[in-house]
């Protein structure tokens, strides 16, 4: 096995942090959310703990997830290029730092830690459970995640005033989720809900085919668009359970990311695409538009991708929205004058061809709309004025990011149309590879203060405020009991600045 030579002393000192997370957390007037860290469940005890409560199907289809990352890497580069598998992460896990290790795997160890990573409260979410939402088979999947979230509720027993866990809640069908929505909350006190979405559907011309090609022969579920299902009944259920919907799907080993040797290539980006889909999806199929008191995260994908996504869906409506359209509307041709000018400009040979077609440069595209019922991309979203734009795009929508992630910036920067303030909201991301030191997150998002690319407003919206609006908004007991109680009431009961449109 090769070994690792570079110069390590160098890149120690490139993550080390300018100060202390105590230190930085002693100097602020607020406490720091942490909306996005992870615990790395220990498989071997995690699926028997899964056998007992939920039997063998739980367990047993929860350790085949598990091996999805083990079979992968277990071939050659040229078998996973033959099968159209890409390669998967491998020293994922630290090794170096021991004491990060056996924190990320013991909550009560991690909730011992809290001060000295400077975090106040945490939501936390799974590492082997990522993937548990999109498990093909309905009885499995139904299985394990019952069993799963059983067993991460126990873990996280008496740890509720500085933790909570989210709970996995399956999309295959509006009943599946509204069922495991009522059994978290009601039996199990989750407050959190990590949403399956982005996830492989067969294509019914697909039906039959060879198992090792049938992932190709896929489209990939969005909720808000295109579904076979109606999730209206999933988001009222979220209402009544005040349960924000928060995603982390991803979008790593298909599509344009799914190099059989690299790693890094299929990784970087791959939340973002994820998210970007489903945000654009709920978006265009008037989700925010029929529930506009829900909020939804879009999870370690960072807020670049939503700066670029609001303005890019405002240029669009202007151009395929009602008005937009109609501008282009064929109808509107004037084949006299197209003619005449053609004429004017010697094109005889195009002359005689439109001559041929009555002055129609292209009737036979022209007619064609492909069966829409209305001819505007955004008309389930209803917009009349500019100010919906904050209100079905910027205020409901949630977008984690990582620490070190300088884009980060753009959330709260004068580029975004109407100068809106998107909802950025810190994620830690401990307890995985990109965490080399759980020390740093806190100080790496300080930097953003220290290079003045955030105000010290910023950064408690960032760190705290955000994150309390994005849970406490959808449920305004949701810190009652915990160490943030106090400060959090007070955010919820000040109506935030957002943005120059308002």
């Amino acid at each position: 096995m090769p070994l690792l030579t570079p110069a390590i002393g160098k890149l120690e000192a490139s993550m080390s942090p300018r100060r202390s997370a105590i230190e930085i957390r002693a100097g602020l007037d607020h406490p720091i959310i942490d909306a996005d860290g992870h615990w790395v469940e220990y498989t071997p005890v995690f699926a028997e703990r899964m056998r007992q409560v939920g039997g063998d199907k739980a367990a047993d289809g929860f350790l085949a997830t598990q091996r999805r990352i083990s079979d992968a890497l277990s071939v050659s580069i040229v078998e996973r290029k033959r099968r159209g598998v890409a390669m998967e992460g491998y020293w994922t896990r630290q090794s170096t730092n021991t004491r990060d290790r056996a924190t990320a795997m013991m909550p009560r160890m991690l909730h011992e830690r809290l001060d000295e990573i400077g975090i106040d409260f945490g939501v936390i979410y799974p590492t082997a459970g990522l993937g548990i939402p999109r498990i093909a088979d309905d009885e499995t999947r139904r299985a394990v995640v019952r069993a799963f979230n059983i067993v991460t509720a126990e873990y996280f027993e008496k740890l509720g005033d500085r933790l909570t866990a989210a709970a996995i809640i399956p999309m295959h069908t509006p009943d599946e989720a509204i069922d495991e929505i009522d059994y978290a909350t009601n039996q199990l006190g989750a407050k959190v809900g990590m949403f399956g979405g982005a996830f492989a559907r067969q294509l019914p011309a697909a039906q039959g085919i060879d198992p090792a090609l049938a992932r190709f022969t896929v489209t990939y579920e969005m909720l808000g668009l295109d579904s076979d299902h109606d999730y209206d009944a999933v988001w009222q259920k979220c209402r009544e359970h005040g349960i924000a919907p928060t995603f982390h799907a991803g979008g790593r080993g298909f599509g344009l990311r799914n190099s059989p040797s690299n790693f890094t290539f299929n990784h970087i980006g791959h939340f973002a695409s994820a998210g970007h889909a489903l945000a654009k999806a709920l978006f265009l199929g008037g989700v925010t538009r029929r529930f506009p008191d829900l909020r939804f995260a879009f999870l370690e994908g960072g807020v670049g991708w939503g700066c670029q996504l609001f303005a890019d869906l405002i240029e669009h409506w202007e151009r395929r929205g009602r008005e937009g359209l109609a501008y282009m509307d064929p109808a509107k041709l004037d084949r006299v004058l197209l003619k005449s000018l053609v004429d004017q400009h010697g094109y005889e040979d195009m002359a005689a061809e439109l001559a041929r077609r009555d002055g129609w440069p292209s009737r036979e595209e022209d007619e064609l709309t492909g069966g829409v019922p209305v001819l505007d991309d955004y008309a389930a979203c209803g917009i009349t004025r500019k100010e919906d734009w904050i209100e079905l795009y910027a205020r409901p929508y949630y977008f984690g990011c990582e620490a070190d992630d300088r884009m980060n910036a753009n959330a709260f920067g004068p580029a975004n149309p109407f100068g809106a303030r998107l909802n950025a909201i810190f994620s830690s991301d401990i307890g995985h590879f990109d965490v080399p030191d759980m020390l740093n997150p806190v100080p790496q998002a300080y930097e953003m203060v220290e290079d003045g690319l955030f105000s010290r407003d910023d950064f408690r919206d960032f760190t705290f405020a955000n994150a309390v609006r994005l849970w406490g908004t959808q449920n305004p007991r949701f810190f009652e009991g915990t160490v943030v109680a106090a400060a959090a009431a007070a955010v919820l009961s000040v109506a935030p600045a957002r943005a120059a449109a308002e």
